[in-house]
């Protein structure tokens, strides 16, 4: 009797589902993966999972289509599940793609962590978040610094960006920013491995995380998994924390995967306090407890500075957040924006009707998006559009809150007409670091758990 097989497609937004398909499908004849479908990022469909990628039951690849041919795709190619695999959507959003793929015939699955996480030879510590923008990159950054400081070697595998050629990204290893540059990095690939290189840690990526693992393995004592958006870990840690964010309180629990990470935490952070009201840390902290009794708490802030402070007092300025966190991570403002009145700017400019081409399309699509322009740069058009945008703005000084130095990537006009005269439009910087409040920190949760 021939053996039946499931017709498959797996939603996505180029990260998690492709390794959804490495470690449950890839190689499973019981499965037919039809198609991907993506959505969230802009610009990531109208590809090709290629052969060197999906492996022998695919030798011409897998097409990869936009999210809104999901219910055509299933009709036409009589499907019978499909794959919810992509992260910080709210839990009312996931069921709306479920009532989408029931209406047209076919099952709705989510994998869980016992399916899709590797296991390694190494420790793993595991960084992340119940929504986009929490500050899971401080804190990982503040662990790779003890564990340095302790002796360990440490390589940080960060959640995967894969927007580019995917045969040039099934494995990546960033030390520097020639490694950045040959791999024509976006702004969001940027803001995730700029910060890591620049505290001196080295920060794979890519789209084989078990390739990736594999061979970060061989030159580290411990790894960290370094989260994006509020997905779950590829990787089994041996401890796990996840970060909140009191400004969007409530959120920990609407939001897949945060959710998740939430009850399976060992640490919950509660991060940025110091930009947070005391009722509302106090109602996480109640949130928390009732959700994940067992999890130890850790209060932070973060910590915000600016290298030339003098450039903003008393001017009119333009902030830059952010991309991701200011976009679907739903945040109104980041830390640019808490720097602006930190040192007391005269005005902050409201970037919209200046903006360009698919920067445009992105207040549009984000309406909640008001004094901030987001720094979002996932093709080299929208890098363009975000140059065009910048310069075009009337402002004495940029506040760039986003991780990476953007004069590295884009051409800021250092000058501006302003009613005829020409004035200096400079650059300041933000950084932000992590900070702990309170008895308990990173060092004795480390120690604790046997890691120095």
């Amino acid at each position: 009797m021939k053996k039946s097989v499931k017709k498959i497609i797996i939603l996505g937004a180029a990260g998690r589902d492709f390794h959804d398909f490495n470690v449950c499908f890839r190689n499973n004849s019981d499965y037919k993966v039809i198609a991907f479908t993506a959505a969230q990022i802009p610009g990531i469909e109208n590809r090709i999972y290629p052969p060197e990628l999906s492996g022998h039951f695919y030798p011409k690849g897998i097409p990869i289509f936009s999210e809104k041919k999901l219910s055509e795709l299933i009709k036409k190619h009589k499907i019978d599940e499909v794959v919810f695999s992509y992260s910080d959507v709210s839990h009312q959003n996931v069921m709306h793609k479920a009532s989408q793929v029931l209406a047209a015939g076919a099952n709705f699955s989510l994998l869980g962590p016992k399916t899709t996480m590797l296991k390694s030879k190494k420790p793993i510590i595991a960084v992340c978040a119940v929504r986009t923008g929490c500050g899971k990159s401080p804190t990982t950054r503040k662990i790779a610094e003890i564990l340095k400081k302790a002796g360990k070697k440490v390589a940080i595998i960060r959640h995967p960006m894969p927007y580019g050629n995917l045969k040039k990204q099934i494995t990546q290893r960033f030390e520097n920013y020639d490694d950045l540059g040959k791999a024509k990095c976006t702004i969001e690939e940027r803001e995730e491995y700029e910060p890591i290189i620049n505290a001196g840690f080295v920060v794979w990526a890519g789209v084989d995380y078990e390739k990736i693992l594999r061979q970060a393995e061989k030159e580290t004592d411990i790894i960290i998994w370094d989260g994006g958006n509020n997905d779950l870990p590829f990787i089994k840690p041996n401890l796990f924390f996840t970060i909140t964010d009191p400004r969007r309180v409530g959120h920990e629990t609407l939001y897949h995967c945060g959710e998740t990470n939430l009850r399976m935490a060992d640490v919950v952070i509660i991060s940025k306090e110091g930009d947070a009201a005391k009722k509302d840390i106090k109602q996480l902290c109640a949130n928390i407890k009732n959700i994940n009794p067992k999890a130890k708490i850790l209060h932070s802030k973060s910590k915000i500075s600016a290298d030339k402070p003098e450039l903003i007092k008393n001017k009119n300025v333009l902030v830059i957040e952010d991309g991701p966190t200011a976009t679907h991570g739903e945040m109104p403002f980041g830390a640019g924006t808490v720097a602006a009145k930190k040192y007391r700017a005269k005005k902050v400019v409201e970037p919209k009707k200046w903006a360009k081409g698919t920067i445009k399309n992105a207040f549009k699509k984000y309406p909640h998006l008001k004094n901030v322009l987001p720094a979002i740069g996932y093709s080299q058009k929208q890098i363009k559009d975000l140059e065009q945008t910048i310069n075009a703005i009337p402002c004495d000084t940029v506040i760039s809150a986003t991780p990476i130095n953007l004069s590295r990537i884009i051409k800021i006009n250092p000058h501006y007409q302003k009613i005829g005269v020409r004035a200096s439009k400079p650059i300041v910087q933000i950084s932000y670091e992590f900070q702990e409040i309170g008895s308990l920190t990173l060092t004795k949760i480390l120690k604790n758990a046997h890691f120095i």
